[in-house]
């Protein structure tokens, strides 16, 4: 379930790659993006780029100046320039490094952690908005990302939530994963009965935990409404 930092940073390239390889394959940038509706095509390009940018200057503020504007003309190689220098910084980088984060976990192993769901959602996100073929994400990162979110990411976006109406059984149906999420928030990387059990594939329960495919895109064993409060997360 859990990748090593080179594999992490394997994902980023990859999936950074497909990105921008959708978004330079794209024939319009206007067009809206379903899963982030605020956003057309080409507002979700800038953003990714803008979180490459974003922490690679968390982890070496010396690695990249942040006042160059974006122009839709030069958007993809900007955004591939900006994908390959934040691989190298923190390939380059302890992962043990101290680096301010928004999650408990204050590293630049979280950095690099997060940065492959960050590209494989979004790679998602573009692929869905252009017309172009959906490819699943790949079932180990998925499963690392998933382990990732429940423990670091729902946290710090809940931790002003109540608590749940009971315990929350994540169960990928195509590579080593499980998890139980009490009541409380506590997670453990346990085979456990729940008040609710969610089974799917590891990149289809990523995809739902980030809002992306609905609760009826899973197996749900148990209390819907468990489920449905668990997922209801707002992701910013």
């Amino acid at each position: 379930m859990s990748l090593s930092s080179d594999q992490q940073l394997d994902a980023i390239r990859t999936e950074g790659s497909r990105f921008w390889d959708t978004i330079d394959a794209a024939t319009d940038l206007e067009a809206r993006v379903p899963s982030c509706p605020d956003w057309n095509v080409g507002d979700l390009a800038r953003h990714l780029a803008g979180v490459h940018a974003f922490w690679t200057q968390i982890v070496d503020p010396e690695a990249v100046s942040n006042d160059r504007p974006i122009a839709t003309i030069a958007l993809v190689g900007l955004g591939r320039e900006a994908l390959e220098r934040m691989v190298d910084v923190l390939a380059s980088a302890d992962p043990q490094q101290h680096v301010w984060t928004w999650a408990s976990q204050q590293d630049v192993a979280f950095v690099t952690r997060h940065q492959v769901q960050e590209a494989a959602v979004h790679r998602w996100d573009a692929q869905t908005a252009a017309g172009a073929d959906v490819d699943p994400i790949a079932p180990d990162a998925a499963a690392d990302a998933i382990d990732e979110f429940l423990i670091l990411t729902r946290p710090a976006l809940t931790k002003d939530s109540p608590p749940l109406g009971g315990s929350v059984h994540l169960h990928c149906t195509d590579v080593d994963g499980e998890w139980i999420v009490h009541a409380d928030g506590r997670v453990e990387p346990i085979h456990a009965k729940g008040d609710v059990a969610l089974r799917g594939t590891a990149s289809d329960l990523l995809l739902a935990l980030y809002s992306r495919i609905p609760l009826d895109n899973l197996d749900v064993i148990g209390d819907r409404a468990v489920a449905a409060a668990f997922l209801d997360v707002h992701l910013g």
